[in-house]
């Protein structure tokens, strides 16, 4: 049962069908999908849902699809871990994780892929496309393998060589182009309107694209008894994700799965190096200056945020805040997300645990809170970023006595104690 019952301007309000549709006519304003909500509340039931796949899927109703074989890896329903270890070095006494670096490509992507593509071949196209930082050329690489689609899929140049191993492998059309982000997304913009027929998941797709990322709060609130958290942390590249997961608790309530009407606050985290949404937070300014990139942090190297505007109001409405740290802070993320919960994450992790620890710092997230932190990608993504900064403790001769006088595990057994 399609539960879609057309578009709406973010903007004006104004109404248009359920089609490849991105930016209202009249007004220039983003489209959102709406949902017959009554219709969803009647079916959406807590059992339905339990009984349903252990995907992205078992949310069906809430998601812009009426498809009874989805494109589908089996993305979602990944681990929300509780991390006491973190939580007390960071002084938080009831901190979760969600770690989406165990999605099939090993990013949150596959969840917006999974809707979008499915949605695309719904509409009746055979071509996938996409202007991406890495994970997102992964998962459509990936998905339009599985569906039989033929991709094609646009990188800047100097991207992470496992994000260009790890999309090309499935056989795809994968181009490198001489720029930023922001050069690659503008060239996708115009080729939209060259190749109608090809479905850009982050164009002309972007507004069934954009929905799946409120699954990440539907788990969140399920895994957590449904119920929301107090505060959720959140990577800012787009700004998409940061908005869709405020949605995504909103709409619980909205059909009748939170007893309660959440009230979370949303904190967003962003590299100092591609910052524009922190930086117009800590001014107090409502316009969002474009900035050109540069950090390790290249997922989220989005200089011009899309939806930048809509996260920065999010974020002030719900009462969070924003973080921006340098490389080194991400680096040191990373590495503190590791040693203390044992989960590899990228550069974007790096960047949301090292504004959680700065946030924490500050009295922004409390320690009494129920703070969840999303962990977006998978470190093995991105280990140039720590080429030099990790690596053997020791090299030794294969001999007892070089292992015994340069190895001293008691000593790290004390310091832990």
């Amino acid at each position: 049962m399609d539960y879609v019952t057309g578009l709406r301007c973010r903007e004006c309000a104004r109404t248009y069908p359920a089609e490849a549709l991105h930016v209202c006519d009249f007004c220039f304003g983003p489209l959102e999908v709406d949902y017959d909500y009554e219709r969803v509340t009647a079916d959406l039931t807590r059992e339905r849902i339990a009984a349903g796949p252990q995907t992205i899927w078992r949310y069906a109703p809430l998601l812009p699809v009426d498809d009874p074989a989805p494109i589908d890896l089996g993305t979602g329903f990944t681990p929300l871990v509780r991390a006491e270890r973190l939580g007390a070095e960071l002084g938080l006494h009831d901190l979760w994780l969600k770690n989406d670096t165990a999605n099939p490509t090993g990013s949150f992507k596959d969840r917006v892929v999974s809707v979008a593509l499915t949605k695309a071949r719904q509409l009746g196209f055979k071509v996938a496309a996409c202007a991406s930082t890495g994970n997102l050329a992964n998962s459509v690489a990936a998905h339009a393998a599985r569906a039989g689609m033929v991709s094609v899929v646009f990188i800047p140049s100097d991207l992470e060589t496992a994000k260009i191993v790890t999309t090309a492998v499935y056989g795809g059309h994968v181009v490198a182009v001489d720029g930023t982000y922001d050069d690659v997304n503008r060239l996708c913009a115009e080729l939209t309107s060259e190749h109608p027929s090809w479905a850009f998941v982050n164009v002309n797709i972007r507004t069934y694209y954009a929905e799946g990322s409120k699954t990440l709060a539907f788990e969140v609130a399920e895994q957590l008894g449904w119920q929301a958290p107090d505060h959720v942390i959140v990577p800012v590249a787009s700004g998409s994700q940061l908005t869709k997961i405020r949605k995504g608790f909103g709409e619980l309530y909205r059909v009748g799965l939170l007893d309660e009407e959440p009230h979370v606050r949303v904190s967003g985290a962003q590299a100092a190096g591609c910052a524009p949404v922190a930086d117009a937070f800590a001014a107090g300014a409502d316009a969002i200056r474009p900035v050109k990139p540069s950090t390790i942090a290249k997922s989220l190297a989005i200089g011009n945020p899309a939806d930048g505007w809509y996260a920065l109001d999010a974020v002030r409405r719900s009462g969070g805040a924003f973080a921006s740290v340098t490389d080194d802070e991400i680096i040191d993320g990373i590495r503190l997300l590791a040693r203390t919960e044992g989960i590899f994450a990228e550069t974007a992790g790096g960047v949301t645990i090292a504004s959680l620890a700065k946030l924490a710092a500050q009295g922004v997230v409390r320690p009494e809170e129920k703070v969840v932190a999303y962990i977006t990608g998978h470190g093995l993504k991105t280990v140039e970023a720590l080429a030099g900064v990790v690596g053997p403790t020791a090299t030794i001769a294969p001999t007892l006595q070089a292992f015994d006088a340069t190895v001293d595990v008691d000593a790290t057994l004390d310091r832990r104690a």
